[in-house]
């Protein structure tokens, strides 16, 4: 369960998930299917979390994974 100053690093992981086209792609297909699990167990949403081989899915921005770090 996520809370206090996690909440404010959710938020940044799943706004910046939305300039990548293929989580895009796979969030949709997820929700259009209402499917939590896609590809195996290789794509989840879990609490409105992108998981990709059970880790969360963050995209290529070096400051928010130092962030997360």
């Amino acid at each position: 369960m996520v809370k206090g100053l996690e909440i404010i690093l959710v938020e940044k992981i799943k706004r910046t998930r939305e300039k990548d086209k293929k989580v895009v792609k796979v969030i949709k297909e997820m929700k259009k299917t209402e499917v939590k699990v896609l590809r195996g167990n290789e794509w989840e949403i879990e609490e409105e979390l992108v998981l990709k081989e059970e880790k969360v899915y963050i995209l290529k921005d070096e400051e928010l994974r130092l962030e997360v770090i």
